[in-house]
């Protein structure tokens, strides 16, 4: 089900027309899609971000404009580095039954066997699906998994309606033994040597007590012994 936004038509482009849109709390978009020109919009700050949220990656937003609906689904969110908020939104326009090309992210469910190392080799999928039925995410399972696990996009459960359109053999997840910290630390010293990186000396090597030099301590017991008795 797609978010509606009432969403209000602009004309004026550019870093200042952008910069004046956000200080009203808006988000400047832009609908592409089926030939058309360009749609260029202000879109409501805290409704827009609430819904690109809650439909994830490949959010799909009915667009309310000047009374007529567009469906318009979610390509690319710019966000500011600093600040953490939505700068600009484009869109592509679809039709309700259309099928369009999406990459879905993967989200691992379950906890792996002790000692194993799961690692996510692929975190999306690329599918075919109905535009209004854009799974969120495909979940994989991990449960139990062993040392030698591999999950291929094959193996994966989708929607119906969904399409895989990734190689068949993409690896997703590889399941491998958990490695300890001297065979991580070997590791790091062999792939060090091979790039001809010189290590300096350890914290433990550097951590050394310093013997405390002779004339120091006969300078501190010198001022000790002339140090005046107290009188009683």
């Amino acid at each position: 089900m797609a978010d509606k936004i009432t969403a209000e038509q602009r004309t004026e482009f550019g870093k200042g027309a952008a910069r004046r849109i956000r200080r009203d709390d808006k988000i400047p978009a832009v609908v592409y899609g089926h030939g058309d020109d360009p749609l260029h919009v202000s879109l409501p700050g805290h409704e827009t971000m609430m819904a690109l949220k809650n439909g994830g990656a490949n959010a799909l937003l009915d667009l309310q404009i000047d009374g007529s609906s567009h469906l318009a689904l979610t390509k690319q969110v710019q966000i500011d580095p600093i600040r953490r908020v939505i700068e600009h939104v484009d869109f592509v326009a679809v039709k309700r039954g259309e099928k369009v090309t999406v990459d879905v992210p993967i989200h691992l469910v379950g906890t792996a066997k002790p000692e194993t190392l799961v690692v996510t080799e692929n975190s999306t999928v690329q599918l075919e699906a109905e535009a209004t039925h854009i799974p969120e995410f495909i979940e994989v399972s991990i449960e139990g998994a062993e040392v030698g696990t591999l999950i291929h996009a094959s193996d994966l459960e989708f929607p119906a309606g969904s399409t895989l359109l990734s190689d068949p053999e993409l690896l997703i997840v590889n399941v491998t033994q958990q490695r300890s910290e001297e065979e991580l630390e070997a590791e790091l010293e062999e792939a060090e040597a091979e790039a001809g990186i010189e290590r300096d000396e350890s914290d433990e090597q550097l951590d050394v007590q310093v013997a405390e030099d002779p004339a120091d301590k006969e300078s501190s017991s010198n001022e000790s012994e002339s140090q005046p008795a107290t009188e009683e």
